[in-house]
């Protein structure tokens, strides 16, 4: 008969890493009871050691000074507008009702402005009629008053023949009266507004006898 030898008895590896795990464990709560822990922490890492320091605050500079205040000049608030409406009675009877289309008389043009005429006059220094008086006149003892029209220049000349518009009833002495106021008058011209202008007129040569 065969003979069997008997194996060295297994522990299984589990059970001995189960066992370590265990002994592990033990020696921990074992270590905390007794302080050695809190020891090997201090060992491994010493305390820390912390230091308040006061933060000094630093000087700021002092604010800048305010600006000067400007004086403002005061502002002129214009006053409001009041808008006063008022009613308008429609009612009333002076409403103007009719309207024409007829058209408006104009206004007549101002009258022209009148001119202020002068007409000529005879000089003083003129000759006398008596130089001019026909001798046979004054021996027939002729005597009467002739008309002459006659037209005076700006400059006081006669101008143009001066004619007789009423006879004396004697031709000598209306002759004497041309000849005297063609050579013998002097004469002051006409004027208009204050100006020397040419114009005509009449006046009586005197033909008379002294004794």
């Amino acid at each position: 008969m065969a003979a069997y030898a008997h194996e060295p008895t297994f522990i299984p590896r589990r059970i001995v890493v189960l066992l370590l795990i265990v002994l592990v464990h033990a020696l921990l709560v074992w270590a905390l009871a007794n302080g050695l822990a809190r020891k090997v922490v201090e060992v491994l890492a010493p305390p820390i050691q912390t230091d308040i320091i006061e933060e000094i605050a630093e000087d700021e500079p002092p604010p800048p000074p305010p600006p000067p205040e400007m004086e403002r000049p005061p502002v002129e608030v214009p006053p409001p507008e009041v808008n006063i409406q008022i009613p308008v009675d429609t009612s009333t009877s002076s409403a103007i009702t009719d309207v024409t289309d007829r058209p408006v008389p104009m206004a007549p043009p101002p009258p022209p402005k009148a001119v202020v005429r002068t007409n000529p006059t005879v000089d003083r220094r003129s000759q006398p009629t008596e130089d001019y008086y026909p001798p046979a006149s004054k021996r027939a003892e002729e005597e009467g008053i002739t008309t002459v029209r006659v037209c005076v220049g700006t400059n006081g000349r006669v101008s143009g023949t001066p004619t007789v518009t009423k006879s004396s009833g004697h031709a000598r002495l209306d002759e004497a009266a041309i000849r005297w106021a063609t050579r013998g008058a002097r004469f002051r011209p006409g004027t208009e507004d204050g100006q020397p202008v040419e114009s005509c007129f009449q006046f009586n040569v005197r033909f008379q006898l002294t004794n």
